[in-house]
């Protein structure tokens, strides 16, 4: 497979997430390329979009947290490299987005009363939901020897980055 194939298939596989196909693009070409960043023009280049598209993609993804902008001492031009735990941010949001799903399933259990018919397929949406939650800070925990409100260095972890179903 080369790198341009790969790229292709990062702003397919990002774009069914929610982002520009563009977006994807950029995200596929900052993992695959040797130094890691790039300013618009030499993205715009590589990608072969125009400068426009290229300038509203690089804001998604630094709207986002995905990327960030930085200037090298004496560049006249931005440049931009993935944020440093970008795969560890979007795997917190998709958890908060499960404690969501769970915190619904827990809202329809006491809306359903003692149907257990209803009862059944709630409590499996809660259940489903509620084990990313708890596998993903039970592995965090075990591999960084951290307390829930502690990061390894001994300072606070930052606010959300806790799972309720974790505590």
């Amino acid at each position: 497979m080369s790198v341009e194939t790969f790229v292709e298939d990062a702003g397919l596989f990002y774009e069914r997430l929610g982002l520009s196909r563009t977006a994807g693009r950029v995200m596929g070409w900052l993992l695959a390329a040797e130094t890691g960043d790039a300013d618009a023009p030499e993205l715009a280049e590589a990608l072969a979009v125009a400068k426009s598209s290229m300038s509203v993609a690089l804001r998604q993804l630094e709207q986002a947290g995905l990327v960030e902008r930085f200037r090298v001492r004496g560049g006249r031009r931005d440049r931009y490299r993935l944020v440093e735990d970008v795969f560890a941010r979007a795997f917190r949001a998709r958890l908060t987005e499960f404690d969501g799903f769970r915190a619904l399933a827990e809202q329809g259990l006491k809306a359903v009363g003692e149907d257990p018919e209803r009862r059944r397929r709630l409590e499996l949406m809660r259940d489903m939901y509620t084990w990313p939650s708890r596998a993903a800070w039970s592995s965090h925990r075990s591999t960084t020897r951290c307390s829930p409100f502690r990061t390894p260095s001994g300072g606070r972890a930052p606010l959300g980055s806790v799972p309720p179903a974790a505590k």
